[in-house]
């Protein structure tokens, strides 16, 4: 069986989109409701070039997507899936555990 290496560098591609605080707080955001990039701009208070960078990568990893209002450019999150990766790494930092069968050991060594 061979593995599609194509498709992991694509997961990853995502995961890299997702890996930076701002764009995070730009996903969250716009899991509420679709904003300008002005507003969001206001929101991580950075200026309007480096929020558009952020989103242009989230654009690219097809987390993020944009239409035109008049004069003004409207992104909302194209896929709110991703909000389940949040709760998932919230799982992580709380160190709740799913399985039954995990050691909970602070050394891997003690399990062995």
């Amino acid at each position: 069986m061979s593995v599609d290496i194509a498709r992991f560098e694509k997961r990853a591609e995502v995961i890299k989109a997702m890996a930076n605080a701002t764009r995070l707080v730009l996903v969250e955001e716009l899991s509420r409701n679709e904003k300008t990039v002005g507003a969001l701009t206001e929101l991580v208070d950075l200026d309007i070039s480096t929020v558009s960078r952020h989103l242009l990568i989230l654009r690219h990893a097809g987390i993020v997507a944009c239409k035109r209002n008049g004069n003004q450019i409207l992104y909302r999150l194209r896929t709110p899936c991703v909000l389940n990766f949040f709760d998932c790494v919230e799982k992580v930092l709380n160190g709740d555990d799913e399985s039954s069968d995990t050691c909970s050991s602070d050394s891997c060594e003690d399990c062995i």
